[in-house]
């Protein structure tokens, strides 16, 4: 789906793209491009390697070929799975507070992503455990948004979140892409 942002050249050019992990081939000369303001979703089985593509889109794994971000592009990454523990004693909060330290954002910035996602600042008091699935996942976007990016990527966003979980994410991230004109690069087994 193209979005209405146009400026002549893609907010992504991915060229004869190739990772390799012990001379295995998981991707190989891969092209594409993604116009600014557009939602292009990357689907595939299982071990197909989306989650690996995510990651060298953001500079986390080693590839050859081209990978080519528009100037001044700031990428809000949802992954896979966070390597944290839904059991710690933080809250929601705490998770996005300790976000806009990381990249120098307000308090007011918080606030804005908040309501970009439709969370409560009574959800978000709760222990990031105490809350459902769905409502972490919004969380993970909502800490995303932090920092004001152009394009957001999301792996595997609904992975685990029950049908109106999903449904609600997908609703947002459309309307983010259609009120913001952010690009969204939407990772998923299946849609």
């Amino acid at each position: 789906m193209r979005g209405s942002v146009d400026t002549g050249c893609p907010a992504l050019e991915v060229v004869s793209l190739s990772i390799a992990f012990d001379r295995m081939n998981v991707i190989e000369k891969l092209s594409f491009d993604v116009s600014h303001g557009s939602a292009l979703a990357i689907i595939g089985p299982n071990g197909a390697g989306k989650s690996v593509l995510a990651k060298a889109l953001i500079g986390a794994l080693p590839y050859t070929g081209t990978i080519r971000w528009e100037a001044n592009t700031k990428i809000g990454y949802v992954p896979q799975k966070l390597d944290i523990e839904r059991d710690l004693p933080i809250t929601g909060g705490d998770f996005l507070r300790a976000k806009a330290a990381v990249v120098r954002a307000s308090q007011g910035d918080i606030g804005t992503a908040l309501d970009l996602v439709g969370l409560k600042a009574e959800t978000v008091g709760k222990s990031i455990g105490a809350i459902s699935g769905g409502q972490f996942q919004r969380l993970l976007v909502a800490a995303a948004l932090i920092g004001r990016p152009t394009v957001l990527l999301l792996d595997e966003p609904t992975a685990g979140v029950d049908e109106p979980g999903q449904d609600t994410l997908n609703d947002t991230t459309e309307r983010l892409r259609k009120e913001r004109g952010l690009t969204i690069l939407f990772i998923s087994h299946d849609l």
